[in-house]
């Protein structure tokens, strides 16, 4: 049982990291990318995340490197 789920947490995390890397590598390009996402699509990041089986945090890290960040209010980074 404990190996069944420290299996099925590895895929998870596997799975998370193989999403991240599907995302544009470029900032700006990935800043884009979520910004249109957000606007068309989803009402919040939380949402985004869970649909694209994506981490909030790590999307979030790689936005503020290049200088984004994300405002609630407005549902979009800058």
């Amino acid at each position: 049982m404990a190996n069944d789920l420290r299996h099925a947490r590895l895929v998870y995390h596997q799975k998370l990291y193989q999403k991240m890397n599907e995302l544009p590598n470029d900032p700006l390009m990935l800043f884009s990318y979520v910004n249109m996402k957000l606007r068309d699509i989803y009402d919040s990041l939380d949402a985004l995340c869970a649909d694209m089986n994506i981490s909030k945090e790590q999307l979030c890290a790689r936005l503020a490197t290049a200088g984004y960040e994300y405002s609630e209010q407005y549902n979009k980074f800058w």
